[in-house]
């Protein structure tokens, strides 16, 4: 479990300790030790590898040097073993921290829950023996790091999600200025830098989608394994009853009665608009999700996620 004082920004210092927390999520594996050039994934095709997978009866065309002879004299028929294939599987994380995570009611901001993600994931695939890279960005600047085995590469992403967050008490040149980069820029650059057969995850808000999403989206999704990781705060699906409120705006501080009904009806039907688009977007591109509350704790949240011996699923 995450013990931060972190709530609105968190610092490289504070992403590197979350080694401790993704070391919970591992369980002790029984399997023999591999050398480092090995993933730990498994591929979906049977053929001779590494990992023992069943024994079934021969069939004509089976390669004979795998004939397990011991169940074959026990039932006097001829039966194989079978081997599942082992690859090496990389991981893109794409971590969006423009301006609308620079907020959160409670328990940390959304660009800190981003980044603590990111940073377990990362330290997951590492410890994994894969490659791992990854696409950070805000609405100045984009920054790909390329998928790598190394803990340098790693050190280098989460140092990337440390300086790409917002800082307290943004300027109002910041605040105002029009987003040069966007969720649609980052997919692109994902298109351009994604292997084959990579584990890709897409942790956002998807406050910002366009036309073009579920197309970049669905082109990604097309070749790898996507999941979209929406990143949320309970006042952003229900607001309170009563009672006025201060929230940060890009023009300055917006004041909202939470009494006044025609505010709260027009809240209502934008939000439920945006789930229509999101929801209508991850069915054109066929991109399953999850959600993640800024109150929640990132290391328990995964554990959802996370198959036998801590590896992502």
């Amino acid at each position: 479990m995450i013990h931060s004082d972190a709530t609105t920004v968190i610092d490289l210092p504070g992403l590197i300790r979350l080694q401790a927390d993704a070391r919970a999520l591992r369980l002790p594996s029984s399997r023999p030790a591999r050398s480092q050039q090995a993933g730990q994934q498994r591929s979906p095709r049977k053929g001779r590898g590494m990992a023992f997978s069943e024994v079934r009866p021969y069939q004509p065309g089976d390669d004979i040097r795998s004939i397990d002879w011991r169940v074959t004299a026990r039932r006097q028929t001829p039966h194989t073993k079978l081997y599942e294939e082992e690859r090496e599987r990389p991981l893109l994380l794409i971590c969006d921290l423009s301006r609308s995570h620079f907020f959160g009611s409670g328990g940390a901001y959304k660009q800190v829950r981003n980044a603590q993600l990111g940073a377990l994931l990362a330290w997951l695939g590492l410890w994994a023996g894969d490659q791992v890279g990854g696409i950070v960005f805000n609405d100045d600047d984009i920054v790909v790091v390329r998928p790598a085995r190394r803990k340098k590469t790693v050190l280098k992403l989460l140092d990337h999600l440390a300086h790409f967050q917002h800082r307290p008490e943004p300027s109002a040149e910041a605040t105002s200025a029009v987003a040069i980069t966007d969720l649609n820029t980052a997919l692109q650059e994902a298109r351009r830098v994604c292997h084959t057969g990579s584990r890709v995850f897409v942790i956002s808000d998807f406050l910002t989608l366009s036309d073009d999403t579920p197309h970049l989206l669905g082109a990604l999704a097309r070749h790898n394994t996507v999941t979209a990781i929406r990143v949320q705060d309970p006042l952003e699906q229900h607001l309170p009853d009563n009672g006025r409120f201060a929230v940060a705006g890009p023009t300055g501080t917006l004041w909202f009665d939470g009494g006044d009904r025609q505010f709260q009806q027009a809240f209502a039907r934008r939000v439920q608009q945006h789930e229509q688009d999101f929801s209508q977007c991850l069915r054109r591109s066929a991109v399953g999700h999850q959600t993640l509350s800024t109150h929640d704790d990132p290391a328990v949240f995964l554990q959802s996620l996370l198959g036998p011996k801590g590896h992502i699923r």
